[in-house]
């Protein structure tokens, strides 16, 4: 009875090891380049010095995130992987589409990373300057301004999709892996606008390659305190903020995600890390497991209701 109560703890303590005795792997569901991309590898450099073990920052995009989430969620059970999770897989796609992961069950969260509004912008050649422009366009023209988004399920789809509800528009959506690719496409003149990342879009607006029309917080955008919000033009109410979280696979043992909490809280509120996030439009927004727990079902509840009245499925 000793030998095998010995032999347990010990399998508990190997398990519950920390940091685990390999390289940690940041996995991020969406190419690099974007404002997930950015925010990870800022954090994963921090994070490794800190530890003194390697952090790798792993892209698995397609899927709006979704394969990202599956291959974390149906990862090691050591800790050895985290995932810089988003909103569309963890509160919007549940209620889109079915699953092969359940993001309640099979993910565990740690730490809220960041939240921000997006911002919607347009390509110059499409004519349009100001929100009320792409307001009365997309009236005029029902069906024909197309918007970008990373990915079904994404914030920058459901960004657009709320649009679509509160001003009776007709625009449609064209999703793609990442910002990366939506950039492209919206700076080619292939699609007319995006409810993109200050992180992705930022250098374009400043250089004149894109408009910038609206965000969609509740307040205006320190970095473009000209740029209207979409609620104080015509749509009160309208909040549609994008967030990452960092979550790991259920499976991982409890000590080891609380560990995990304090170590990425560490990070997060570190001065230059902080700062830098803040470059790229990012602001961090570290809390307890519970927290973001609680934040996430919130969240879940009202995406669900949107989806179920604009009758919204998986592309």
């Amino acid at each position: 009875m000793l030998v095998g109560a010995l032999g347990l703890q010990a399998t508990q303590a190997l398990a519950q090891e920390f940091p685990p005795k390999k390289n940690i792997t940041m996995v991020v569901g969406f190419v690099a380049g974007g404002a997930a991309d950015t925010g990870a590898r800022i954090i994963a450099k921090r994070l490794g010095e800190n530890l003194g073990v390697s952090v790798t920052v792993e892209n698995k995009a397609g899927a709006g995130g979704n394969i990202a989430h599956q291959f974390t969620a149906t990862g090691p059970a050591d800790g050895s992987v985290l995932l810089l999770g988003s909103v569309g897989p963890l509160a919007i796609a549940p209620h889109m589409m079915k699953l092969p992961y359940d993001p309640v069950k099979d993910l565990a969260p740690l730490t809220m990373a960041m939240n921000f509004p997006n911002v919607l912008v347009v390509d110059p050649g499409a004519g349009i300057k100001t929100f009320a422009d792409f307001i009365a366009t997309a009236r005029k023209n029902p069906g024909k301004l197309t918007f970008a988004s990373t990915g079904p399920g994404s914030a920058s789809h459901l960004s657009g999709e709320l649009l679509n509800d509160m001003a009776k528009l007709d625009t449609v959506h064209v999703p793609y892996k990442g910002g990366a690719a939506a950039l492209q496409d919206v700076l080619g003149g292939r699609v007319t606008g995006w409810f993109a990342t200050m992180a992705t879009a930022a250098p374009h607006i400043e250089a004149g390659k894109l408009i910038a029309l609206a965000s969609t917080g509740t307040q205006r955008l320190a970095t473009l305190p000209k740029v209207p919000t979409v609620a104080e033009s015509g749509f009160p109410g309208f909040n549609a903020t994008n967030w990452y979280a960092f979550v790991a696979s259920s499976k991982v043992p409890k000590p080891v995600l609380d560990r995990w909490n304090t170590e990425l809280v560490k990070v997060l509120t570190t001065p230059d890390v902080v700062e830098q996030l803040n470059k790229h439009g990012l602001t961090p927004m570290p809390g307890t497991r519970d927290e973001l727990g609680r934040y996430m079902a919130s969240e879940s509840a009202m995406w669900g209701r949107v989806i179920r009245e604009r009758k919204i499925v998986g592309d």
